[in-house]
């Protein structure tokens, strides 16, 4: 494939490309501050280097940065700035990078860290280096990696993540077919550049010839200001950014340009879908991971309430299939499905079946119509009393309750029972938790076995960077609670 930043300043050069805090760049300037950028970096680091890494943020100077590395063919490694510094030093060492750039509007966390650590550089210092005459990779070639980036680690031990351009590709062609494309889209973009959810709204922009809306993070009153009164088509969302905006959904609507919402995450819950068809918001639920470049799987808002807590039927051209019975396993083959993990193909391949299927890790079914319905994931499911369950249904039940802001569900040890589930509750501001009434109901909605014991009130719950509850770290957060709580049992 031809370098697609090239040819999109060829084929629309003075069409918006990003736009940030009021200031655009279209395609053809794009391409001619991206290019100056990589002669910095060819000054800086050299032309041997294969791969970068970048903490990034939702800035230009990070999205440039991005681009940059491809454009020079180095392999930018896309690390979490929201992780402890042991973490990102593991993951830098991992993936064997020895120059990391840090993106300045992260200046007070790592100031001190930058002083003191001879591979971390901030991006700013690129400013006064001198720009040589960068040697520009002129085609896309389809199996080079085009970005790394580690899995969020929900549940276990983060792999660095080889997408590949051809894998980028195809998630956009996935994404095309189901929500269509004007050629002034505009996609708003409050989730993390860092993330695939981010990233791949970026690679979408390149092959499209599309705009991004980038934003430095998600304040609701200001994303609701730009749907409202900006040329806004689509934009991601997860469930807990979907419901702070129905908060303030203005009386005269948004913009008549805008299209859909993309909800990834979780399914959406009843109230909410009633609360967007009430307003004529359309939402569209999908479903994919990291190892997928995004989405797979994709709910239209028309489908939505017969099929609620679907998130819908494989996108073109995925396959998907569920490996024993009625519910288990999902399992994907597409050309969008990466190559494998970084210094792991060991463990990626475990991943694989004997025919070529990828192991999700996720639990699931099919309904008669085809409609995919996520049961949770597998290494988070617990058995209670000879029973399955999975937190994600019970947390999608209680999602419905008044005053809940966001649940997360786990199994603890029981001599009876061999594993019962309890409950985490971050509360709306001014609520009151009821265990009572919170039993009562989970009672009409669930079998007994799926009832949590206890709720138990927090201020936080820990989240990854897309917004998913880290049901692994809410057994660290509150690892003493959790330990009385199975001495108690």
């Amino acid at each position: 494939m031809e370098n697609w930043l090239i040819k999109q300043a060829e084929l629309a050069p003075y069409r918006p490309a990003l736009v940030y805090e009021g200031r655009t760049w279209n395609f053809r300037q794009l391409k001619t501050k991206v290019h100056k950028i990589a002669g910095k970096l060819t000054h800086f680091i050299g032309k041997s280097v294969k791969r970068a890494g970048i903490i990034a943020d939702n800035t230009p100077a990070s999205y440039f940065m991005i681009l940059a590395f491809q454009q020079l063919g180095v392999q930018p490694v896309l690390l979490n700035c929201r992780l402890a510094f042991s973490e990102l030093e593991r993951q830098r060492e991992d993936a064997e990078v020895l120059v990391v750039f840090v993106d300045d509007l992260l200046k007070k966390r790592f100031e001190q860290r930058v002083k003191s650590n001879t591979h971390y550089y901030f991006i700013s210092e690129l400013d006064s280096i001198t720009s040589d005459s960068p040697v520009i990779i002129q085609s896309f070639e389809d199996d080079k990696i085009a970005s790394i980036m580690y899995t969020s680690g929900t549940t276990g031990h983060p792999h660095g993540v080889l997408q590949t351009f051809r894998n980028h590709f195809f998630s956009a062609v996935g994404s095309v077919f189901n929500l269509g494309l004007q050629i002034d889209d505009q996609w708003l973009c409050a989730v993390p550049i860092f993330h695939i959810s981010g990233l791949s709204i970026m690679m979408r922009s390149l092959i499209y010839g599309t705009g991004v809306i980038l934003v430095p993070h998600f304040d609701p009153v200001k994303i609701t200001k730009l749907l409202a009164f900006k040329h806004v088509s689509l934009m991601s969302v997860v469930p807990i950014m979907l419901k702070q905006l129905l908060e303030l959904y203005p009386t005269e609507g948004y913009n008549e340009s805008f299209r859909t919402f993309l909800l990834g995450g979780a399914p959406i819950d009843a109230a909410t879908l009633g609360s967007c068809q009430k307003k004529g918001i359309s939402v569209i639920q999908s479903y994919g991971m990291t190892e997928t470049c995004s989405q797979v799987v994709a709910l239209n808002f028309a489908d939505a309430p017969s099929k609620i807590g679907s998130v819908g039927k494989p996108l073109f051209p995925v396959q998907l299939r569920i490996n024993t019975g009625k519910i288990g396993e999902i399992e994907v083959k597409a050309p969008n499905l990466v190559k494998g993990y970084l210094n792991d193909q060991a463990g990626f391949n475990d991943k694989l079946t004997q025919d070529g299927w990828f192991r999700t890790g996720d639990i699931g079914n099919f309904d008669k119509e085809g409609f995919l319905f996520i049961k949770g994931r597998k290494d988070e499911m617990f058995i209670s009393g000879g029973e399955n369950v999975f937190p994600n249904e019970v947390e999608n039940v209680y999602a419905k309750v008044a005053g809940i802001k966001e649940i997360a569900v786990i199994g603890i040890p029981d001599k009876r029972w061999g594993q019962v589930p309890y409950a985490f509750v971050e509360l709306q501001d001014h609520s009151k938790l009821d265990a009572a009434s919170l039993k009562l109901y989970g009672r009409e909605k669930l079998a007994h076995y799926k009832v949590p014991q206890a709720f138990i009130t927090v201020d936080k719950l820990p989240r990854t960077a897309n917004g998913k509850l880290k049901h692994s770290a809410v057994r660290e957060q509150f690892s003493k609670v959790i330990a009385k709580l199975n001495k108690e049992n």
